[in-house]
């Protein structure tokens, strides 16, 4: 049985922050070498031009991805009350670029800052918990009548103590819209955090919006330990129809090394990374 999951490319495994003039060299490139999408992750608003980037992959056929990058001070929860707001205010500007871009899903680790972990006892977890719970109302509001889906995805426990599992995030949005909020997983994290890749695909089910699809090294899927038939297995059983995403990073950029911990080159170079990659997913998954 095949499947023909969109296959896209972070745009984290070379560059950061994105640029208009980064993206008019860079999409061509993914579109030439068989991509089907791309992750965007938005730095700051404003950093490319939605309009323009838009039409460019509009022509390119190629879907996008927003994904919220969420650096220190970005705060949907255990935060002041003006933090929180400002945070808002960004998740909603990008919410409005995936409109603009026609995407319709955002996409990241929309909660607290990456890197910002602390213990929490049960009933400091209740307390975040409703905070983000709140949040989240208040963005359902904003991103469903746009069309835009929202993909809140755990990271693993050295770059977040809020969430870390499936189970974790279905606890705060199980019972919130399921036609604008749902889970986006990483197989990175995932290898990490939970006790069997099935069983956490299986628990998403048709809430899962958007999976990456990182090696165990993070690097390239394949070639790696991760038992990627049980994961396509699941995705077929489950009825699994978004992206697939391969997001890696570069040790070239400072800022990025630093909160993935890349402290080595994970491929010869990030355009092979890219490649190769992407020739497993489509040799796995019977894409074209």
């Amino acid at each position: 049985m095949t499947n023909h999951w969109p296959i896209a490319a972070s745009t984290f495994i070379w560059h950061s922050p994105l640029t208009t003039q980064i993206l008019e060299a860079r999409l061509p490139q993914l579109a030439d070498w068989g991509f089907d999408a791309v992750e965007l992750p938005l730095d700051q608003v404003g950093d490319w031009d939605v309009e323009r980037i838009g039409v460019l992959m509009a022509e390119l056929g190629l879907r996008s991805a927003v994904c919220t990058v969420f650096s220190p001070g970005r705060e949907l929860a255990a935060a002041p009350a003006e933090t929180q707001a400002n945070t808002l205010d960004y998740v909603r500007s990008a919410i409005d670029v995936a409109a603009a871009q026609g995407s319709g899903l955002v996409i990241g680790p929309t909660y607290c800052s990456v890197g910002r972990a602390w213990p929490l006892d049960v009933d400091d977890r209740r307390r975040v918990n409703g905070e983000l719970r709140d949040n989240y109302l208040r963005l359902i509001d904003h991103a469903g009548p746009l069309g835009v889906k929202l993909a809140i995805e755990p990271l693993n426990r050295y770059e977040s103590s809020v969430f870390n599992t499936t189970e974790q995030v279905l606890d705060v949005i199980g019972d919130l819209d399921p036609n604008v909020i749902g889970l986006g997983l990483d197989t990175y994290h995932m290898n990490i955090e939970e006790r069997t890749f099935a069983g956490a695909l299986r628990l998403a089910g048709d809430r899962l919006l958007h999976l990456q699809v990182c090696g165990s090294d993070r690097g390239a899927p394949g070639g790696d330990h991760t038992p990627w038939d049980e994961v396509f297995t699941t995705l077929r059983e489950i009825g699994y129809a978004g992206m697939l995403g391969i997001e890696s990073f570069t040790a070239e950029n400072e800022s990025m090394a630093k909160a993935a911990s890349i402290w080595r080159p994970l491929a010869a170079s990030q355009d092979e990374l890219a490649i190769e990659g992407l020739a497993f997913l489509q040799q796995s998954t019977g894409a074209d």
